[in-house]
């Protein structure tokens, strides 16, 4: 008797001991990157609120991030070389290491294994260890008779557990084929056009598309078959023959597709493109406010969000996909840099830097439904893109 006493005793205290930690998942959680501070603010986007901030994130003035495969475990890249994996859960920084001297960006692999990193210096892919982030694997861009290195931008995920990316001065795409990590294997691509500067995945997987600064018109890789090599697209796709100044190149990695159409930032004009998907060809354009920078669709498709380069990076216009026009201009605040939906899109958050906040947009309405305070934020990445392509 005395035995079955004390064992309800101690049960008891366990579970009085677990409700003081309440458990919760992580499908609604996310980061604003506060740039200049060099910390992350872990945010809840069912509750619109802040949860904590994690410092020492090195500089972040570049800073973007992907998400472990359960969603816990955000990977911050930062501008100095820095690789950071945040648990959101603890809000502390689980592993941290600097990497290279200069780094643009990364991504995790189709299984959620292996971390890569693109670096400008020195030129290449480096491929970690998701969990201890020990480094696999070192992918040098190497080019041209006398084995220069390149800057390595728009590197993203694909499946069949590859990395693809683009050789900023030697004008190549390289798809890196990570299925056996301590030795890659890499297919690449010569006389991908002048500079590409940015690139991106469509979200099945199948089409990667580098933007090119030195010429009009972009690249595109079909990932379903290499042996047709690169070809260019859209040939007006650039600031043309008469060259426009360009404020802010806009980021191919936030393409708004939306059915069979894609919506992309015209480079120095005031248009957004748009563009049959099957025949890559453009269909039509929309007028806009400015420059646009990102372009991006709601979940469903049915709206395009856009904000711009200065001097009108004070507002947001939204296209409705359907009769390609602007429906609504917002002003949620000087200096829009970046903005993300929830997972099914009912709402959209954006960064608005020089007021020091966040903002927070019902997407049927319009309607305004919160603000966060925010030291100088940048980038927002939600934990929904743990189980996206390209992201």
């Amino acid at each position: 008797m005395r035995r079955d006493l004390a064992c309800a005793l101690a049960g008891a205290l366990a579970l009085a001991g677990c409700a003081g930690t309440p458990l919760r998942g992580t499908g609604d959680l996310g980061i604003v990157v506060e740039r200049a501070a060099g910390r992350v603010q872990v945010v809840d986007t069912s509750a619109r609120r802040a949860l904590a901030r994690v410092d020492g994130l090195g500089d972040l003035s570049h800073a973007s991030a992907v998400y472990s495969r359960d969603g816990r475990y955000a990977y911050v890249f930062g501008r100095d070389g820095g690789l950071t994996k945040v648990d959101l859960l603890r809000a502390r920084i689980e592993r941290r290491i600097v990497q290279a001297g200069n780094s643009v960006g990364g991504a995790i692999s189709q299984d959620g294994r292996l971390v890569a990193v693109a670096n400008y210096a020195p030129g290449g892919v480096r491929v970690f260890d998701a969990q201890t982030l020990a480094p696999v694997a070192d992918i040098p861009a190497i080019y041209g008779p006398d084995g220069r290195r390149s800057k390595v931008v728009g590197l993203v995920d694909a499946p069949g557990q590859r990395f693809v990316f683009a050789l900023y001065d030697a004008g190549e795409i390289w798809v890196a084929d990570l299925r056996e990590p301590a030795a890659p294997r890499i297919r690449r691509f010569r006389n991908a056009g002048e500079q590409p500067y940015d690139g991106t995945v469509t979200p099945d997987g199948r089409y990667y598309i580098a933007g090119l600064f030195g010429e009009d018109g972009l690249a595109l890789l079909d990932l379903w078959n290499l042996e047709a090599g690169v070809r260019r697209i859209l040939p007006d796709y650039g600031r043309g023959e008469r060259k426009l100044p360009v404020y802010k190149m806009p980021h191919l990695d936030s393409w708004a597709l939306a059915g069979a159409r894609a919506f992309v930032p015209a480079v120095g004009r005031s248009e957004v493109l748009v563009v049959d998907v099957h025949a890559w060809r453009e269909v039509a354009r929309v007028p806009v406010a400015g420059q646009p920078v990102f372009v991006i669709a709601r979940p469903d498709g049915r709206q395009v969000w856009v904000n711009f380069a200065p001097p009108h990076n004070d507002i947001v216009q939204v296209i409705d996909a359907v009769s390609g026009g602007v429906v609504r201009t917002l002003a949620p605040g000087r200096a829009v840099l970046h903005l993300e939906f929830t997972p099914r899109g009912e709402a959209v958050w954006l960064s608005a830097r020089d007021d020091d906040r966040v903002a927070v947009y019902d997407t049927a309405s319009f309607a305004p439904l919160a603000t966060l305070a925010a030291e100088r934020p940048s980038g927002i990445f939600f934990s929904a893109r743990a189980g996206r392509i390209g992201q």
